[in-house]
């Protein structure tokens, strides 16, 4: 946690390795939540269930169905926990997938909780998931927030996640696919803009240092504990 400020979001799942947390959210995925499956990385059966569930994901991932392919994450994730390595969590499948397959899944199970929350919406795609998994600390947060508010598509989240590995700095990478890293439009309703504009007007400050006034205060912080 900063001095002045709500903590800073972890860039990592905290939730232990194939829990449901997003999967079994009614909330988020709907009817999907009751049939969310758990895998226990330390149980034998679990472990067996997962090895079959990586099978069949490593042979069907042209599914649109973003909770599907969020439970073959996990399921990927979870092989990986309970055998130990990648190669390992391969010859459990009978190689029918392969070491790159299981890392790239097994990463975007590892992101934060409210990365993987659009991923179950479709609101950013699986596919973009597994290059958003690819880069680390704050870059995950500003990519994903990147293909929300800016329409990514894959091939450009893929461009942006190299660019940044190859060492170049997030907001370059994303200025040169046209994006401004921060810069979102939001709606308002009619008299929160009539109350927003006014504030700005008789303390001379843009409109963004109310709003970030806002999310750094002691309800934000709150919020923002529980968030990760």
């Amino acid at each position: 946690m900063t001095p002045d400020g709500p903590p800073e979001p972890t860039t990592d799942r905290e939730s232990p390795v194939g829990e449901p947390v997003i999967r079994g959210d009614p909330t988020v995925v709907g009817d999907h939540a009751a049939k969310a499956e758990e895998f226990d990385p330390e149980d034998g059966a679990s472990l067996a269930r997962a090895a079959e569930v990586v099978m069949a994901f490593a042979d069907d991932t042209v599914t649109t169905d973003s909770v599907y392919m969020l439970r073959g994450a996990a399921a990927c994730a979870a092989l990986v926990r309970g055998e130990g390595s990648y190669k390992a969590a391969t010859e459990r499948t009978d190689d029918a997938a392969t070491v790159s397959f299981i890392r790239k899944w097994a990463r975007v199970h590892d992101l934060p909780r409210p990365i993987r929350q659009y991923v179950a919406t479709g609101e950013i795609a699986p596919t973009a998931a597994k290059h958003i998994a690819r880069v680390t600390d704050e870059a995950r947060f500003s990519l994903a927030w990147a293909v929300l508010d800016s329409d990514l598509t894959v091939r450009e989240v893929r461009a942006v996640a190299s660019a940044v590995n190859d060492e170049t700095p997030i907001e370059e990478a994303l200025a040169a696919h046209d994006v401004t890293l921060g810069e979102m439009t939001l709606q308002l309703p009619i008299e929160t803009y009539t109350e927003l504009r006014c504030r700005t007007a008789l303390e001379g400050v843009d409109p963004a240092e109310i709003i970030a006034a806002a999310l750094d205060g002691d309800d934000a912080e709150s919020a923002a504990a529980e968030r990760y």
